[in-house]
């Protein structure tokens, strides 16, 4: 399947543009509708991955320590995401497990272990193995990876259960909330901006 990296179809009136750079904070719109086509940014390609490796070192805290600590009357228990999960397999709303996993540990993993391989070749001007199949991914998964509605029920539960009994804080809930700040950097960012890290461009003049 042949690919024109350097084109981009307006999602609201299907006219091609050919792309051109756009200096950070510059917006580049559709002559005929005017809507947005793609925004410059703040981020190099040096931040993005340094912002990357960040979000990477603050999954492993939010999966590997505990999210909340409980103590009711001198027994303690602590629970981490995957301990999250795994209750919802022994209860009413099992179904619900593995796309519970999928949402808030494997998809934001995926993300980030494929942007960072397709940012690391892109710093030496190189694009990654699989560079098209990786983009594509990396879209989709997008709309899957839901650690803000995860903080936000663990925020609840927590508020709900400080009534009965001793809530504490783990180092993994200030991990998320780290790591939903990366990713909302670093995911959503307009990642056809990747085609022109990684190739000349044709040319500097917009078509349409």
């Amino acid at each position: 399947m042949k690919t024109y990296p350097y084109l981009i179809v307006c999602e609201h009136c299907d006219t091609v543009y050919q792309r051109f750079a756009v200096a950070s904070g510059e917006v580049a719109r559709c002559k005929r509708c005017s809507a947005v086509l793609y925004r410059g940014s703040l981020l190099d390609i040096n931040r993005w991955l340094a912002l990357t490796v960040a979000a990477a070192i603050a999954f492993v805290i939010t999966n590997v320590c505990p999210i909340i600590r409980i103590s009711f009357h001198g027994l303690h228990n602590e629970a981490t995401l995957w301990d999250a999960a795994a209750a919802l397999v022994h209860s009413s709303a099992s179904p619900l497990a593995a796309i519970a996993a999928f949402s808030i540990i494997v998809a934001p993993m995926l993300q980030i272990a494929l942007l960072g391989w397709v940012l690391g070749f892109a710093r030496v001007g190189r694009r990654a193995p699989g560079f098209s199949q990786v983009m594509r991914l990396l879209i989709n998964l997008r709309p899957w990876c839901m650690i803000e509605v995860c903080m936000l029920g663990i925020l609840v539960a927590v508020i709900k259960l400080s009534s009965f009994v001793q809530v504490l804080p783990g180092a993994g809930i200030w991990g998320m909330a780290v790591l939903m700040a990366l990713l909302a950097l670093i995911a959503n960012r307009d990642m056809r901006w990747l085609w022109d890290l990684t190739a000349q461009p044709h040319g500097n003049e917009v078509i349409g």
